[in-house]
């Protein structure tokens, strides 16, 4: 019998019916190898054990590896040493990654996040702020979403910087469909990152999953503009579960969950452009601050809560 190498071992794993990321990066962790706790679990159900490359899990992991490989996007282990570091620090860590484009170690990162329904002054907020980030040589995250997160990676591009899209669909899927291009394009000069198989359509879960992979993949979270239901409020959550700063304007205040988050440490009220870039700079530079300095636990509404 062939040993099965970690990243089919661990795609076959979570292609397996019924399987759970969580429970399968778990196991893995315990067991120090995804080819061991793939070829324990086959091996309960089968009385022949050379037929465990014959399985169709391991096929269709092999198959999916290839697949990937033609079309340029790279499948990353948590056990493999090009997987993200800084995603090894959250308890949501994805076990496998797609990747397509540059894939750098990223610690100069920054997310920019906000409403996809963005007013005009957010939105140039947030070209206004990408613009700067990217002249300081800081990798621009963001979510590839319509509104402030399309403005983001857009300054980004036209400054001739990084920028990163989490993505929450699979990674060879375009959406929003008008993003078709941005997207392309940021494989051309950036990267996209999705931690779902291709193929993977939108869902409910899928983008608060996005946002908490965006949190952990970033030095800090730019809350440009969200309202009390949008989507970067999950991310500012997640930001202070990860230990990561949490910046965003007072005009949010008026929001109630920015009046909740504003007094907790590491969180960053900002009045203009020159403290925003200061709080960055700040946390580019304090290499000693650490995650337990600043976790808060926060806990989800019902409608922000999902399986994982």
């Amino acid at each position: 019998m062939h040993p099965i190498d970690e990243r089919t071992a661990m795609l076959a794993l979570l292609l397996r019916r019924g399987a759970r990321r969580a429970a399968v990066t778990d196991e893995v962790m315990e067991a120090g190898s995804a080819s061991s706790v793939l070829e324990r679990t086959l091996l309960q159900d089968s009385l022949f054990p050379q037929l465990i490359e014959q399985a169709p899990e391991v096929v269709e992991a092999r198959s999916l590896i290839e697949s990937c490989g033609n079309q340029g996007v790279r499948v990353l282990s948590f056990t493999d040493s090009a997987y993200p570091d800084q995603l090894r620090d959250i308890h949501e860590m994805p076990p496998v990654v797609f990747t397509r484009g540059t894939l750098h170690a990223d610690p100069r990162a920054i997310a920019v996040v906000g409403s996809r329904k963005a007013s005009e002054h957010g939105l140039r907020m947030a070209y206004n702020i990408a613009s700067r980030l990217a002249d300081m040589n800081v990798t621009v995250v963001s979510g590839l979403a319509e509104g402030v997160d399309t403005a983001a990676h857009r300054a980004a591009l036209d400054r001739g910087g990084r920028t990163v899209a989490v993505m929450g669909t699979g990674i060879d899927r375009y959406y929003p469909a008008k993003n078709r291009d941005l997207q392309d394009e940021i494989a051309t000069r950036g990267m996209l990152l999705s931690q779902f198989l291709p193929g993977s359509p939108p869902t409910k879960a899928s983008f608060p999953m996005r946002n908490a992979v965006m949190s952990g993949y970033a030095a800090a979270t730019i809350v440009v503009e969200a309202g009390e239901h949008s989507g970067a409020r999950i991310q500012a959550r997640y930001a202070l579960q990860h230990g990561r700063p949490l910046i965003f304007p007072r005009e949010l205040l008026v929001n109630q969950w920015a009046r909740e988050f504003a007094t907790r440490p590491g969180v960053h009220v900002v009045d203009n452009m020159v403290q925003t870039i200061a709080t960055v700079e700040s946390r580019l530079r304090d290499a000693a601050t650490t995650a337990a300095d600043i976790t808060q636990q926060t806990d989800f509404t019902k409608e922000e809560a999902f399986a994982w």
